[in-house]
């Protein structure tokens, strides 16, 4: 299975269908063996440019882990729900469980409950890879 980054935005009309939504999506993943990493519910922000008359909207972003059916599945159904103006799926190396730098904000927060986020241990790790190796290391004196 592959790590996957799904990003959507809903119609701001539409904001009271996003926790239905998610748990429709969260469902799809986990009824076919997927997981999901990082669930993120960043609330209605405006949009850089309109859409349909549109200036601002809700945005969600979801890492998870799974199979090119599901993605379909997924994907699909994105494009058949009309509260859904845009969406993104990008290809992922690894799995993302840290926070995103959108959650550092005081509106966001994270849709996944807390026995559901990853392990102190596991966010350890990741942040150790996220970061590069000259910064990993500590700095050596310079009159050494």
């Amino acid at each position: 299975m592959r790590h996957y980054e799904v990003c959507f935005i809903v119609h701001p009309d539409q904001s009271e269908q996003v926790p239905a939504m998610i748990e429709r999506y969260r469902g799809t993943v986990a009824s076919r063996n997927g997981k999901i990493h990082r669930l993120e519910d960043w609330g209605r922000r405006q949009l850089a440019f309109p859409l349909s008359k549109v200036h601002k909207a809700h945005y969600v972003l979801m890492n998870i882990e799974c199979d090119a059916e599901t993605l379909g599945e997924l994907e699909h159904s994105f494009k058949f729900n009309d509260a859904v103006l845009r969406h993104l799926i990008i290809k992922m190396e690894r799995a993302w469980t840290t926070p995103s730098p959108m959650m550092k904000e005081e509106k966001s927060k994270s849709v996944l409950n807390p026995g559901e986020a990853a392990k102190p241990a596991e966010l350890v790790k990741s942040t150790e890879l996220a970061q590069p190796a000259e910064l990993a290391k500590p700095a050596e004196p310079a009159g050494a």
